[in-house]
């Protein structure tokens, strides 16, 4: 801002609030007046990014509870709460019992017309704060008697949001319309292989910043769905294959779905067991690194039913049989004696 911006800009009027207004209305106001002429809602409006520009600077001060603190104590003095003007009670009085100075504190007068009365020149008085007379750059006073401090370009801040994605989408990678915190809608590409609670960093897509700094970026959230055939394991996919008593037993060759809709088949091996892992290499999640493999987890699905002949058949081959708990009943009485 030039020296005199704070005495000259009303901040207050600009987001359209009261001077003792809270906090939380300064930032619902900003964030109001920035949805309604951000440049990208206004393409092309050279009198949208000019009023976006100044809302942005009237937030950045009052946003600030010292530099708004500042500034209310600046426009009290362009008010008149401290008069610039010569004589008892004036400038030079105000001014020495601020800063220790004497009545002759060396600041330049000036006329306000023919025979009109004298003031304190401001831009001398801006110097005296460690300013050169001219413009402070961009952002209000030096820090050299503890008032409102340069800025120099500033990056926007960041922001967080959240997208819920169906499964596949984060298997395949997709697009998705994301909204930022100024009510703002953009597309983000979701990559493929996404994992559910994982964060993304968009750049850029925060908050505007400010005197020429970056925008900020936005942090997302994901939130995946679940899948009614698939699982997943880090980079692997897995699914649930059920098999016959007969084909685990006996084994077999049998089919298994992929995420394709399409499948594979595979050898179960003679008495396979529930629990056991079948592997199909680079079915899984294919990302710009690798591809995950598919697990097919082996259900035995015992029948509920059977005809005359299968039971004589099961009781024929239970008669035959050891008990598989044998060993494990050693083993307890073992460790209990």
């Amino acid at each position: 801002m030039a020296s005199q911006d704070w005495f000259e800009k009303d901040f207050y009027a600009t987001l359209g609030v009261a001077q003792d207004a809270s906090e939380e209305d300064i930032k619902k106001a900003y964030r109001k007046l920035a949805r309604k002429y951000h440049p990208d809602k206004n393409p092309g409006d050279t009198s949208a990014e000019q009023k976006f520009k100044e809302i942005g600077e009237a937030n950045q001060v009052l946003s600030d509870p010292q530099q708004r603190q500042e500034y209310d104590a600046v426009r009290q003095m362009a008010r008149g709460g401290a008069r610039f003007s010569g004589g008892a009670g004036g400038a030079e009085d105000v001014f020495s019992s601020m800063f220790g100075g004497g009545g002759g504190s060396g600041y330049r007068t000036y006329s306000s017309g023919a025979g009109g009365q004298q003031g304190i020149n401001l831009e001398d008085l801006l110097a005296q704060f460690g300013g050169a007379g001219g413009g402070f750059g961009g952002g209000g006073f030096s820090s050299g008697f503890g008032g409102p401090r340069q800025r120099a370009a500033q990056r926007g801040e960041d922001v967080e949001a959240r997208a819920s994605i169906t499964f596949r989408q984060a298997v395949e990678g997709s697009e998705v319309r994301i909204s930022d915190g100024d009510g703002q809608s953009f597309t983000a590409r979701i990559p493929a292989g996404v994992k559910d609670g994982q964060k993304i960093r968009l750049r850029g897509k925060g908050r505007a910043g400010f005197g020429g700094g970056p925008n900020g970026d936005m942090i997302l959230h994901v939130s995946v769905g679940a899948d009614p055939v698939f699982g997943r394991d880090g980079d692997n996919l897995t699914v649930e294959l059920p098999v016959t008593f007969a084909e685990a037993t006996l084994g077999a060759t049998v089919q298994v779905p992929t995420f394709d809709g399409k499948s594979v088949k595979v050898r179960v091996a003679p008495g396979t067991p529930s629990g056991r892992s079948l592997r199909v290499k680079g079915r899984g999640v294919k990302t710009k690194k690798a591809a995950g493999d598919l697990i097919a987890k082996v259900h035995v699905v015992v029948p509920k039913e059977l005809t005359d002949e299968q039971r004589q058949a099961v009781e024929t081959l239970a008669a035959g049989e050891a008990d598989p708990r044998e060993e494990l009943l050693a083993k307890a009485r073992q460790a209990a004696s």
